[in-house]
């Protein structure tokens, strides 16, 4: 028995470790995360973070890969929210139910318009399993890879890491933190849309982006 073994079972009683990967994976963010949080931190993240994707998984072969990049992002935000990441660019959460649209949309937008000047995170209050077929093709549209991204639950974590909360109908699911600027778009559901629809969504939350942007450049100027 590891020593990660013992630290996980003392921690989370009677749990285990339902797939070989996750075991791996809390070794591996363990090393990473060395005098930032202890074995049991990081596998009540790797845990918690595989249960939560697993509830919407429709295809397994992506599960290992969304739980690796899921509960490291979770890490890095908890680090970031205590100050043991410095956070050199303003953070940027978006909200929405699904996070299969809207908040996808701008998440992929905002990087694509700020690169590194801004680091954006997206999230769902009731994730779907996948991301909305339209909203795929309108940012590919644009020359936008959206491969990698998947549809995330909303977690404590990742609010309190951010700077700027955006909501587009996540109705009251999104803590709210004293300190944080906190805004609310009122956006169309791409979910009912057709695709000349969706572009338009897509439109309007590029020149809402570029609105926010200006402020955020003026307020760290």
């Amino acid at each position: 028995m590891t020593g990660l073994d013992t630290a996980g079972r003392r921690g989370l009683p009677g749990l285990s470790y339902p797939e070989r990967y996750l075991h791996d994976l809390s070794l591996e963010l363990t090393e990473r995360y060395e005098g930032t949080f202890g074995a049991e931190t990081v596998e009540r993240y790797v845990l918690e973070s595989y249960t939560a994707l697993l509830r919407t998984a429709t295809v397994q072969a992506h599960l290992a890969t969304r739980v690796r990049r899921f509960a490291a992002d979770r890490l890095t935000a908890l680090a970031q929210a205590k100050g043991a990441i410095t956070q050199e660019v303003p953070e940027v959460l978006f909200v929405c139910e699904q996070n299969a649209g809207r908040s996808q949309m701008a998440a992929v937008l905002t990087h694509s318009i700020a690169g590194d000047r801004v680091h954006v995170r997206s999230a769902g209050s009731m994730p779907s399993a996948e991301l909305n077929p339209a909203v795929v093709t309108a940012l590919e549209e644009l020359g936008l890879d959206v491969s990698r991204e998947f549809p995330k639950p909303l977690t404590d974590d990742v609010v309190q890491a951010a700077d700027v909360v955006v909501t587009m109908g996540c109705g009251d699911a999104c803590p709210i933190y004293p300190g944080k600027r906190y805004l609310d778009w009122t956006l169309d559901d791409p979910e009912r849309l057709t695709l000349d629809e969706v572009r338009r969504v897509r439109d309007e939350i590029r020149t809402r982006i570029e609105e926010l942007l200006q402020t955020l450049e003026g307020s760290t100027a």
